[in-house]
């Protein structure tokens, strides 16, 4: 319910922000990459994995603050197999999922800079806000893919979304009026321990992949190890951490719409 709250107060925002376009309305475009920090890796906070791209539509207040609405999409995995960890190696867990992000987030301009005025043409900012984020771990084991969240694999069932809050770093430069290149680092903690499918201890008893004629090998979803018998039912299987994190580092170019009313300086 409260995810489904924030996309209605979203959607509200946008409609009502666009009312007043005639103003410092401002849209941008982003590409870059995304990465996550959790049961697989544990110590790792660039650790990107995949393709990363959004969208936002936002309202500057003065040369300062502003406040939008953001999309950002993103891929995210990583795989027991490839760790240098060699406990890890051994729980031989992968997963990979999409990140789909919906965000109303704040921006703080450290100098003053505006697209359509202010003394500076660059500025450092930071960011923060609330998220909603739809995710969907899958993995592949001997060239089958299951979706994870449906196998239950801690015999827990989880949703396949979550709150998150969003916070980071950027830099904006002025190229013309209205025309700004940025580049951020922004990362998210999920209030979730599964955007990986791992979050505490082995089941008790083996959760086993479905067997057919497509996928008609058996293999044991919660503990794939090829040494099953090193990880004991009720062990510890995840980090313990309750909180899974995920990051974006973004490129992009942005175009603000101006008008004769813009605020001065």
């Amino acid at each position: 319910m409260r995810l489904k709250n924030i996309f209605i107060f979203t959607g509200l925002f946008c409609c009502l922000s666009l009312g007043g376009v005639a103003q410092t309305m401002e849209v941008g475009l982003n590409v870059g990459a995304a990465g996550y920090m959790g049961d697989l890796n544990q110590k790792n906070p660039v650790d990107f994995s995949g393709i990363a791209f959004g969208a936002y539509v936002k309202r500057n207040f003065d040369a300062y603050w502003g406040l939008g609405i953001h999309y950002n999409y993103g891929k995210i995995k990583d795989d027991d197999a490839h760790s240098s960890n060699a406990n890890f190696r051994e729980r031989n867990i992968n997963f990979s999922t999409p990140l789909h992000e919906l965000s109303l987030q704040v921006d703080f301009n450290l100098l003053d800079y505006f697209a359509g005025g202010g003394t500076k043409n660059f500025t450092p900012y930071i960011f923060t806000g609330v998220a909603g984020v739809l995710f969907n771990p899958k993995a592949v084991y001997q060239d089958q893919e299951y979706e994870l969240k449906y196998y239950h694999t801690e015999n827990v069932a989880y949703k396949n979304y979550a709150i998150s809050i969003p916070y980071g770093v950027g830099i904006k430069y002025r190229i013309s009026e209205k025309l700004s290149l940025f580049s951020q680092l922004g990362y998210r903690t999920a209030f979730t321990d599964y955007l990986d499918d791992v979050g505490d201890n082995y089941p008790q008893t083996a959760v086993y992949g479905h067997v057919d004629a497509d996928h008609p090998v058996l293999i044991n979803l919660s503990n794939p190890s090829a040494r099953p018998e090193l990880m004991n039912p009720g062990g510890q299987r995840g980090d313990h951490v309750k909180k899974d994190t995920y990051m974006f580092l973004h490129i992009g170019i942005s175009y603000t719409f101006l008008s004769d009313k813009c605020f001065t300086f």
